[in-house]
């Protein structure tokens, strides 16, 4: 588990071959990204209008050129995809180009979208203990970022589905970061254990666990590290609510999820890489990524960082949170309006 969590990407656990993708409990229906629509993509837009660029020059000319390349190098770094995976898309591209004998854009294209698919990778739901009766996520953000509102959110998706949630205000560094934990609390009728700013984040865990424990709850989350610092406070945070979990429960914890805030771009990558250096994060939340955003982010984070997209958080309101489905999410960037 602490490898998991502190200095090596997530590795799939031996006792979880034979469950699939995440980890049910017994008599549970597996907890699976349900297919959504294009249209249910609407947000996506912005990203879609740079998208269907290089459909045009597909449209004018359905030849393989130079110029072609070009432009969809510039799509691709238009729609925040970033400068090294676009050079690695083109790349890849030019190499299959070459060796399926390609002789029109439309094949090209029909490639992008296969390759865009395999680099997000295959849905990934969240990790439900199968061991323990109680599953625990810790997540972790810049302030700003939205990681409390995206921990509300998947709360409420959470107990929508029938489970027994509660929060624990383990970021305590900032007393506005516990009240506002508290009031979406108040919101998603979810309960959340907290203590006095400045408490130590260990014991405010600690209480959570065992008030979670004494009401039966299924899924504890974590609000904790809510704050740029410098990378040894916070390995020590986490090291230390890490042992506060596993006294209680050894395989916990099951997810370390980071909340990334899609409208700064490339910006938030570099603040989020600093974070998954030396702590084997398991998931990304991207937030904030509605029409203001450009939604080729999402390749640039799964390309950077390593790990399975979550949830992607569209709006404001607490049903805003879909669950990542790569297929869905790259056939809407292609959807002709």
């Amino acid at each position: 588990m602490f490898n998991r969590f502190f200095g090596q990407k997530p590795q799939e656990d031996p006792d979880d071959k034979n469950q699939g993708p995440a980890q049910e409990r017994a008599g549970d229906a597996p907890s699976r990204p349900e297919q959504q629509s294009p249209q249910r993509f609407g947000f996506l837009n912005r990203t879609r209008q740079l998208f269907s660029r290089m459909s045009e020059v597909v449209e004018e000319t359905d030849l393989i050129t130079d110029e072609m390349w070009d432009d969809l190098e510039e799509s691709l770094l238009a729609a925040d995809v970033g400068p090294s995976t676009t050079i690695w898309l083109i790349e890849r591209l030019r190499r299959r180009a070459e060796d399926e004998h390609m002789r029109t854009g439309a094949q090209v294209q029909r490639a992008l979208r296969e390759e865009l698919v395999m680099l997000l990778g295959d849905p990934s739901p969240l990790r439900l203990s199968q061991r323990s009766p109680l599953t625990v996520i810790l997540v972790i953000g810049v302030n700003g970022s939205g990681k409390t509102t995206s921990i509300a959110k998947m709360a409420h998706r959470l107990s929508r589905e029938g489970r027994q949630v509660m929060l624990a205000a383990a970021d305590t560094f900032r007393a506005a970061a516990i009240d506002q934990l508290k009031e979406w609390g108040q919101r998603v009728s979810v309960p959340v254990i907290s203590q006095q700013p400045n408490a130590d984040p260990g014991a405010v865990v600690y209480d959570a666990i065992q008030a979670a424990q004494s009401r039966g709850s299924d899924v504890l989350i974590v609000d904790t590290a809510g704050r740029l610092h410098t990378k040894y406070n916070l390995m020590e945070e986490l090291k230390k609510i890490n042992k506060v979990i596993q006294k209680f429960i050894p395989d916990g914890p099951h997810e370390l999820l980071i909340v990334i805030d899609a409208t700064t771009g490339q910006n938030a990558l570099l603040q989020a890489r600093k974070f998954a250096e030396d702590i084997g994060l398991t998931g990304v939340i991207i937030s904030k990524l509605d029409s203001t955003a450009k939604g080729g982010f999402a390749f640039a984070v799964a390309d950077d960082l390593g790990v399975p997209i979550k949830f992607i958080a569209t709006g404001e309101k607490v049903e805003n949170l879909i669950p990542f489905d790569p297929q869905s999410f790259v056939a809407a960037l292609f959807t002709q309006e």
